[in-house]
């Protein structure tokens, strides 16, 4: 649905975004990740037109972005603003005006944003009435108003509690379910990993990471099994280190070594299994050491990707 192409952006003689590729499929929810400064928020802001590239292709179902007009897209940004002494309808109507809906059509659909997100009753208060979780949900549905095709999210659950953190999930995943692309940028790892099809971080305008999150932290486990089994496990040919707390031992393979093998190995020995999984490490310990040690597709040999790694990923969750 959404393709960027070799895009570059310069500020003042300074690459900030350089060269940066990907691919976000239709009903994917796609996150931008990257450390503050990395780029995130101009390559967002090329999307949405309100930059223009110095070099490369943004396209949108096949059309340039540039000819998109602003029905088909919508944007929350991190800086959020509202105006707090209208009333609430007032505003959500007023976006979904600018949207292309009619004033009546724009009112329906306010009141029904209104409805999902629990402020119904808080629909003729002023904004600046509102607490700023509320204010949060409200900002929401000036995204969420117009049904848009590609929504981007810039830092979503800032400020919420976990009822309402979960309340967004949800939205998010009907939205997704109804065929709308979400396209994510945030610091919580955790929700990357809870919500996202696929990733790309971004660092000094670079491409470091870019692929299924699932393969990514694939990628960075270790290779390392962790068993919880009834009794003792002994040694096993293959593991060059166990460790076990809490009930579970987490065995390190040696190169080469397959967790089908050490399997099978545990079931000679006649081990009573009760469960055992490939370990892979948390996105947010990966985020730290890629951006830390500067590993990834930065400066890599191999170059950017190529059509085949812009192609949506067959293994995405």
């Amino acid at each position: 649905m959404l393709e960027v192409r070799d895009v570059l952006k310069h500020y003042d003689g300074r690459a900030v975004v350089q060269r940066v590729s990907f691919s976000v499929a239709p009903g994917e929810i796609f996150a931008l990740l990257g450390p503050n400064g990395a780029g995130k928020t101009t390559l967002i802001r090329m999307i949405t037109d309100i930059l223009k590239p110095d070099a490369g292709t943004i396209t949108l179902d096949g059309e340039a972005i540039a000819r998109q007009g602003g029905q088909r897209i919508s944007y929350l940004p991190e800086e959020r603003g509202l105006y707090r002494r209208e009333r609430v309808v007032e505003v959500l109507s007023y976006y979904g005006q600018l949207k292309g809906l009619t004033r009546a059509a724009a009112r329906e659909a306010a009141a029904t944003l209104l409805r999902r997100v629990e402020l119904e009753e808080w629909s003729n208060r002023q904004v600046q009435a509102l607490s700023k979780g509320m204010q949060q949900k409200v900002q929401l549905c000036t995204a969420l108003i117009g049904d848009p095709r590609l929504l981007i999210l810039d830092e979503p659950f800032t400020g919420l509690d976990p009822i309402n953190t979960q309340l967004f999930e949800d939205i998010l995943s009907e939205r997704r379910a109804a065929g709308t692309t979400v396209l994510l940028s945030t610091h919580q790892m955790n929700k990357v990993e809870e919500l996202c099809d696929r990733a790309l971080l971004i660092n000094r305008g670079h491409m470091v990471l870019y692929g299924s999150v699932r393969d990514i932290r694939r990628q960075y486990s270790g290779n390392t099994i962790v068993v919880r089994a009834d009794g003792t496990i002994g040694s096993v040919a293959g593991v060059v280190r166990q460790e076990s707390t809490n009930g579970e031992t987490r065995l390190t393979l040696e190169t080469g070594m397959t967790p089908r093998a050490v399997l099978q190995a545990l079931l000679e020995q006649g081990v009573a299994i009760e469960s055992y999984t490939v370990a892979s490490m948390p996105l947010e310990d990966i985020f730290v050491r890629v951006v830390r040690e500067g590993l990834g597709l930065d400066h890599g040999e191999s170059g950017p990707p190529t059509a085949d790694d812009l192609a949506p990923a067959g293994s995405a969750r």
